[in-house]
């Protein structure tokens, strides 16, 4: 079956599937694709904290063990529909515009007509297409995926290829996410009475700490991966008492600290010194860490992957993906058409021509691989 790979994102781009709102409406039009195309569709769906249903599915073409699954997330981030009507997509100058075109309704669209490209017969190895929900805010999609899906967990794909804007450069490495939240009680009163306790205050002390590990961690290479374009692991600090007006002392301060870490760096030890430093003012501290994705440059996947794209060397990136969820079950790359300085702008966009030649390098990895 052929498909138009730029109308095909065309429509997909035309449904607002914001992560904050529901999926079901583009996750219906995509199963109807992977219907017509051949595959068998499994439907997963759970309703989040704001009460909106969410879908993710599971596409599956062909039988046997093993086999190659694509790997892309139906939702995006907010539009910013202030700034431009970024739900009507729009070709200009060998460019297509509009919110998810480069992450990844656009790529989810290759995979899509890769897919569809490939005759039932030829395959000797299942073809996988998997879409997940929330993958911008949360990776819930991806985790029910894993937990749940029952043509995911029975003979599931071998080796698997995550769509994520990379300039269709195979990327075997990517940083993860850590955040260590901290939280300071002071007492609210009316700043007329003096009898409050700030929290704010409290925890003025530790915030000058974390600035020096700032410095810290900007300078000492033990800290660093040198694989990684940045190097370091973008410590942050965000504040929230939650809206104190300035004529109550804050009764609570939460201060969260997030970094990316990387593979073979120090993470547990910048954990372990952010809690020990928290702990000494008798704050409390919460602490999570996902880890970074890491696969052999030789692994099958990526040299299949280099061999498709005319490409000599794997790459790394800095920024995440579902990856985190799924790369304990199967090899993956990462590897899609696309920018990520694409992604999440106004007037976001991917170069159609490069968006047409991803199909055929999934079509090759495809039936190098399955058939």
């Amino acid at each position: 079956m052929e498909i138009d790979v730029v109308q095909l994102a065309r429509e997909i781009i035309a449904i607002n599937s914001v992560s904050r709102w529901s999926n079901a409406e583009v996750s219906d039009l995509l199963e109807q694709k992977l219907r017509i195309s051949g595959f068998e569709v499994e439907r997963l769906s759970y309703t989040d904290e704001n009460g909106e249903q969410k879908i993710s599915l599971v596409g599956k073409k062909g039988e046997g063990e093993d086999g190659l699954g694509f790997f892309s997330h139906s939702d995006t981030v907010p539009g910013d529909e202030w700034a431009w009507d970024p739900f009507s997509p729009k070709v200009e100058n060998g460019r297509l515009i509009g919110r998810g075109s480069c992450d990844m309704k656009g790529p989810l669209a290759a995979t899509l007509t890769a897919g569809a490209s490939i005759d039932t017969r030829q395959l000797k190895k299942p073809l996988f297409i998997v879409i997940t929900a929330d993958e911008e805010i949360s990776g819930r999609g991806a985790k029910q995926v894993v937990a749940e899906s029952v043509l995911f967990q029975t003979r599931g794909p071998k080796h698997g290829i995550i769509a994520e804007p990379t300039e269709m450069q195979p990327v075997y490495a990517h940083k993860g996410g850590a955040r260590v939240v901290v939280t300071a009680y002071g007492r609210s009163a009316h700043t007329s009475t003096d009898q409050g306790i700030s929290a704010n205050f409290l925890i003025a002390p530790f915030l000058a700490e974390m600035a020096k590990l700032v410095d810290l961690f900007k300078t000492d290479s033990s800290f660093m991966n040198q694989d990684f374009d940045p190097p370091t692991n973008g410590f942050n600090m965000v504040l929230d008492d939650g809206g104190c007006r300035p004529n109550v002392t804050a009764g609570k301060t939460v201060c969260t600290i997030s970094f990316r870490p990387m593979p073979n760096d120090r993470s547990h030890d910048i954990i372990a010194m952010i809690t020990k430093k928290a702990e000494k003012y008798d704050f409390e501290v919460q602490s999570h860490k996902g880890d970074p994705f890491y696969i052999s440059p030789q692994a099958e996947i990526v040299q299949a992957s280099l061999t498709a794209t005319c490409t000599s060397k794997p790459q790394t990136v800095p920024f995440g993906t579902d990856a985190h969820s799924i790369k304990d079950h199967l090899d993956l790359v990462i590897l899609g058409p696309g920018n990520i300085a694409q992604a999440h702008t106004i007037g976001e966009w991917i170069d159609i021509a490069q968006l047409q030649a991803s199909v055929e390098a999934y079509q090759q990895i495809a039936l190098s691989l399955c058939t």
